[in-house]
């Protein structure tokens, strides 16, 4: 993230942020720091180095190095004080007991994000954070706006993008991109804020004019103790510390929860007839894409340009929040129509040739069983011939739901289980839980497993391209829905990366049995 930081506008004092921290400011002369990083090897001339306790090692063990980068500080623990004075180094040190807790707050001293003008969107909940975002996106820049953009799959400022390494950056991260699109004129900035990020304070010191909740359902409990506790953390979005209004989607028990109990002002959408919400959703009951948006005195004629129910609610969350940012009626409704590009969301996979012969290719990121389910009930009603989905589980990750994944896409004809992202774990072990759940529900379901992603997505498309056997009506009208990396371009096994996208593969897959059919009909 170093190549997007800011041009330094200024330097805060040591002085100045050991008062921020109640702390006596370090013996010998003041000095100045512009920048701040946890990373010693993206020390640059001038910054804080945020020497923190980590899983297997110290942050302060790399003190000398940070030094010799260009630190002209150190912000770390008791313990780390002694790495440091044991090293040699000499530079002033800030010593707090929990200074993981208290670098989102200087960082935003540093970079002068305490301070912005600029307005800040932030999106929680386990599904739709990323479709939301983009759409929100899309909607302001349709609207002529410069904005930036911070999630799962990329950071934008305005037409520059770079890959993302997390959903939300690190707190040093996260503010030397804020003020670096503060300094480049973006007129506001939307980002997805994951409970890692609420619960680890990587959003300390930011401030929402707008939050959102989109929805809770199983995910992250590897990180999480219970669902309690991972409530709990995308409750702390809708405090006043870090946010000054809200905008909730009660279409679940946990938005009805949260809308009940959040220190912020709040507004609440529901999609459901008959609810009660400051947002009403009304679908047309001739196309379950079309619907109608009304609250506080708008009523906005939408249409959701990606399938499935889930995304009208993503939809019409774009579209309250435009209102409610101050986005006058008429204007909203023409900019959520925008045609948006997702990464990875409902993302189609088709060949340039024009051949009207070969199934319908999905990538979806759904990686849980409550997204798995949605995106397959979406693209049920559109598939009037065999529907395949390719799915499996990322090791190292939420065991408990492996079976639930597997009985969620038993909603297709065919399920091929195989290797997510196995990282350390046996992949056979994670492959065999998502099975147990696949075979577990009846129906005349075809359940196979076939370990080797690239070769999943190959048979997959064979059996609905009808050169394989496997499908009961193959060809133009049957679909392929392949689940859980979506935008994702690596694969991770045994702690390596290699280079994987779903998209791609996809695509090989489809020129393969476009081959394969030229040559049966030859």
């Amino acid at each position: 993230m170093t190549a997007l930081r800011p041009i330094p506008a200024g330097s805060t004092s040591i002085a100045v942020l050991a008062n921020a921290l109640s702390v006596d400011p370090p013996a010998g002369p003041d000095t100045v720091v512009s920048g701040v990083t946890l990373d010693s090897r993206s020390v640059q001339s001038g910054d804080l180095y945020a020497a923190l306790p980590g899983a297997t090692t110290h942050g302060a063990r790399f003190a000398s190095g940070a030094r010799d980068a260009g630190a002209t500080a150190i912000l770390t623990d008791p313990v780390g004080a002694q790495l440091v004075a044991e090293q040699g180094v000499v530079l002033p040190v800030l010593v707090h007991p929990e200074p993981r807790a208290v670098l989102g707050h200087l960082s935003a001293l540093v970079y002068g994000t305490d301070r912005l003008k600029m307005p800040l969107i932030g999106i929680t909940g386990t599904n739709g954070k990323t479709t939301t975002a983009y759409l929100i996106h899309s909607a302001l820049v349709a609207l002529g706006r410069q904005v930036g953009l911070i999630g799962t799959v990329e950071t934008r400022i305005g037409d520059e993008r770079v890959r993302s390494v997390r959903t939300t950056p690190e707190a040093p991260d996260l503010h030397a991109l804020l003020a670096t699109m503060a300094q480049r004129g973006m007129d506001a900035c939307v980002m997805e804020v994951s409970s890692h990020a609420l619960s680890q304070h990587r959003v300390d010191g930011v401030i929402y004019d707008l939050a959102l909740f989109t929805n809770l359902s199983q995910d992250h409990l590897d990180f999480h103790h219970d669902m309690e506790d991972y409530f709990a953390a995308k409750a702390s979005l809708f405090t006043p510390a870090r946010s000054q209004s809200g905008l909730v989607c009660v279409d679940d028990d946990w938005g009805l929860r949260l809308a009940g109990q959040s220190e912020i002002p709040i507004d609440t959408l529901t999609t459901q007839p008959g609810g009660l919400a400051d947002w009403t959703v009304t679908i047309d009951p001739h196309d379950p894409h079309r619907f109608v948006l009304r609250g506080r005195g708008d009523e906005l004629h939408l249409v959701s340009a990606l399938p499935g129910a889930f995304n009208v609610t993503n939809t019409a969350m774009a579209a309250a929040a435009l209102l409610l940012l101050g986005v006058d009626g008429a204007a909203a409704q023409r900019a959520v129509l925008a045609d948006p590009h997702v990464p990875g969301r409902m993302e189609r996979v088709v060949l340039d040739d024009g051949r009207d012969d070969l199934p319908a290719v999905v990538v979806d990121y759904a990686h849980t069983p409550d997204a798995i389910r949605a995106a397959l009930e979406a693209l049920r009603p559109v598939t009037a011939g065999t529907l395949v989905c390719v799915t499996g589980a990322g090791g190292d990750r939420d065991r408990d739901k492996r079976a639930a994944m597997g009985r969620a896409a038993a909603l297709a004809d065919v399920v091929i289980v195989t290797d997510d992202n196995p990282r350390s774990e046996d992949p056979g072990s994670i492959r065999e839980a998502v099975l147990r759940g696949a075979r577990a529900e009846t129906g005349g379901v075809t359940v196979l497993e076939v370990g080797d992603r690239r070769e999943a997505i190959a048979r997959a498309v064979a059996i609905a391209a009808g050169v394989e056997p496997g499908g009961d009506a193959p060809g133009a009208t049957a679909l392929v829905a392949i689940m859980g990396k979506g935008h994702e371009t690596g694969q991770e096994i045994g702690g390596e990366v290699h280079p994987f996208d779903d998209r791609a593969e996809a695509l090989s897959a489809l020129e393969a049995a476009a081959t394969q059919l030229g040559e049966a009909s030859a």
